[in-house]
């Protein structure tokens, strides 16, 4: 049995980390795949590998990544040792950008886009709990929130507009009805 990769993507504060923390957490046959960022750890958030831009770009020259792109003005990556349990039956979740679609499709052919969204008053109080960003920076973000994906991806679209708990489980139930 084959493990699937699932791209969780949405706006800013729609609640991906929550989600997929989680839901990680309530299934073993589930895992979050660690991104490796051009940004210090100490900026919190998801738990994530923080690196300088030259330490990405050798990474990336060395093809240490399953999947890279940019985005904010950062650089992401998820290594390929993040992908190994696919072969033992373990889906592998990351939580993606829109701008990546293609090039991981291409890269993990059965790709399931999971799209997580929430009502832009719930996306900018979120923000604003984050304490990362000015309110300037949370409007831009608000500006940018956007649900369009490319065409032909088979996408499953999740509310995260309730507890915590409640947008975990719709992602589980989510999960299992793709298994089927």
């Amino acid at each position: 049995m084959t493990g699937r990769v699932f791209a969780v993507v949405g706006p800013s504060g729609a609640g991906k980390d929550t989600l997929l923390a989680g839901a990680v957490a309530a299934s073993a046959g589930l895992h979050w795949a660690r991104r490796t960022i051009t940004r210090p750890e100490s900026a919190g958030g998801e738990p994530f590998e923080g690196v300088t831009s030259p330490e990405f770009e050798r990474l990336g020259a060395e093809g240490a990544f399953a999947l890279q792109w940019a985005a904010h003005g950062l650089h992401y990556g998820i290594r390929n040792a993040e992908f190994a349990g696919l072969g033992r039956g373990i889906d592998v979740l990351f939580n993606g950008s829109r701008a990546a679609l293609s090039s991981a499709l291409h890269r993990f052919p059965g790709l399931i886009v999971v799209r997580i969204t929430a009502p832009s008053k719930v996306l900018a109080e979120r923000l604003a709990a984050r304490g990362r960003e000015s309110a300037a920076q949370i409007e831009a973000r608000l500006a940018r929130a956007c649900y369009e994906l490319p065409e032909g991806l088979p996408v499953i679209d999740i509310a995260n507009d309730a507890t915590p708990q409640r947008g975990i489980d719709r992602l589980l139930n989510a999960l299992q009805a793709a298994r089927v």
